[in-house]
């Protein structure tokens, strides 16, 4: 029962937003009692707390996964750009931004772990990039990956970037590209323009 309160919990707040799920919406989804969700969960900052780990470990397993297939390094950025999206309901009650308002040390802790997922996952993108002659061979890798990080970031800030401006899915796409325009070669720039032209999504 808590894997299932736990699945349907994580599904809820990524459609309609970690402030406007209720304990009681909740319930009344699964068709069971305030005081069941209670049994495993003390109260809703520990549902929160235990859903946004749970998916953090699941989109970090995700990513690892890619980059076990070894793809291409430019195509491999942009298979894990449409996992996460998928995976994140294509972040359409801006998950992120919602848990960094209302749950902050939450938010604060499973950023620590992305940052960290992350970073072990770029940098070896890049290092894969630039000995296939991809990417260029004079980066700073450990730059690159610590720009890209803080520019992922960035685009989650509705102050910077308000939703109504600059919807989720494009802005990703916007990013992505101009990330990789930026340490491409020409080779690179030609994978790049194929995947662009030939609208992945």
């Amino acid at each position: 029962m808590k894997t299932k309160i736990l699945n349907k919990a994580t599904d809820m707040f990524l459609n309609y937003g970690f402030k406007s799920v209720t304990m009681d919406d909740l319930a009344n989804e699964m068709g069971i009692s305030k005081k069941t969700i209670y049994t495993h969960f003390e109260n809703k900052t520990k549902l929160v707390e235990q859903c946004t780990t749970h998916l953090a470990e699941s989109i970090s397993k995700g990513i690892n996964a890619i980059c076990a297939l070894n793809k291409n390094p430019i195509e491999e950025l942009y298979e894990i750009k449409k996992f996460v999206m998928i995976n994140l309901k294509n972040e359409k009650s801006s998950p992120q931004y919602q848990l960094q308002k209302y749950y902050p040390k939450i938010h604060n802790s499973i950023s620590a772990f992305q940052f960290e997922t992350m970073q072990a996952c770029v940098r070896e993108n890049i290092q894969r990039g630039v000995s296939q002659g991809f990417y260029r061979d004079n980066l700073d890798i450990d730059f690159i990956s610590r720009i890209y990080y803080s520019g992922m970031t960035s685009t989650k800030d509705h102050r910077l970037f308000p939703p109504d401006k600059f919807p989720v899915t494009t802005l990703m796409d916007n990013y992505l590209e101009y990330h990789i325009r930026g340490i491409v070669t020409p080779l690179g720039r030609k994978v790049l323009n194929k995947i662009i032209n030939s609208n992945p999504e």
